[in-house]
């Protein structure tokens, strides 16, 4: 089976990879994930219950047996209320044009338990799910294009290295009074906003993790609120839209462009309306104070 969703494969892979996403798209139209158990690692287990819209109640479990992000993952798959039927299941991403093809393969230990699955409904389920995952991945980025007249080199500079980054960080009005990046895969990052609207000058932190770093081009991470002290924490925490996901992910790549740099941020997870144009105006505030950093340097 196989579809292309109009995300990026970062994002279509981080989909399959956390309850807090899975519960979103997980199932067909009307069905809730009440119950998410994951231990996402190679030979870690899962166990899911769907809930269906006259209450019913269906258990799935099994074991991941490959992960490789961003690319593929292998899993074992049990519905309980038929114990003893195990298939294998493979998903690979691809990208295809800045889109993502999804294949999915499941291999059954019997020709009669594949059909007794078909005949089951399980692709018209299936299309539903992708469906519902098609909308949860394909409407919920932002994306931002801006051409900075300065060299690739001091662009990833600015966004590399703290003393860099505290000059630009932050929307007009704001200031950095605080960055640490652990700047590899793994990483973490801790970024202070200060602004002295912002509930009489409070502090605003940000953290994340570095999921893919491509060396003056390419730089993929989460993106979370936080306190002081890095730990991860709602939205509520600082007064706004209980919608927006514990984590996000951003996607920022360089391109040379007649010898200037062509930046291209995608910020994925923050919901529609007032909080995406809120975000669209503070990043777009931001580039402009790097802007006139990079003039400058």
């Amino acid at each position: 089976m196989t579809r292309v969703f109009d995300a990026p494969r970062e994002l279509v892979f981080e989909a399959h990879s956390k309850c807090e996403h899975m519960s979103r798209w997980w199932g067909p139209r009307g069905f809730t994930l009440p119950v998410c158990e994951m231990d996402f690692r190679p030979g870690g287990a899962y166990r899911f219950v769907q809930r269906g819209p006259d209450g019913a109640e269906y258990a799935f479990r099994g074991q991941y047996r490959e992960i490789v992000p961003p690319e593929r993952i292998v899993w074992t798959f049990e519905f309980e209320g038929m114990p003893g039927h195990v298939s294998v299941e493979t998903a690979t991403f691809t990208e295809q044009d800045g889109k993502t093809m999804l294949t999915a393969t499941a291999v059954y230990d019997s020709v009669e338990d594949r059909d007794a699955v078909l005949q089951s409904g399980m692709e018209a389920g299936l299309r539903e799910t992708w469906d519902r995952l098609a909308e949860y991945v394909e409407g919920r980025d932002l994306v931002i294009e801006r051409i900075f007249d300065a060299p690739r080199e001091l662009v990833w500079k600015a966004w590399t290295e703290p003393e860099h980054l505290m000059r630009w960080w932050g929307p007009k009005g704001f200031t950095s009074p605080a960055a640490e990046i652990d700047f590899r895969v793994g990483g973490k990052y801790l970024f202070a906003m200060r602004s002295p609207e912002f509930h009489e000058g409070r502090v605003l932190w940000s953290t994340g993790v570095y999921r893919e770093i491509v060396p003056l081009e390419r730089i993929v991470c989460t993106d979370c609120f936080a306190d002081e002290k890095g730990n991860v924490v709602p939205a509520t925490y600082y007064g706004m839209n209980a919608d927006i996901p514990l984590e996000m992910l951003v996607t920022v790549t360089f391109e040379e462009h007649e010898g200037k740099t062509k930046l291209t941020l995608r910020h994925v997870g923050i919901p529609a309306g007032a909080d995406r144009e809120g975000a669209n105006q503070g990043w777009s505030e931001s580039f402009d104070k790097l802007a006139e950093y990079l003039a400058k340097a």
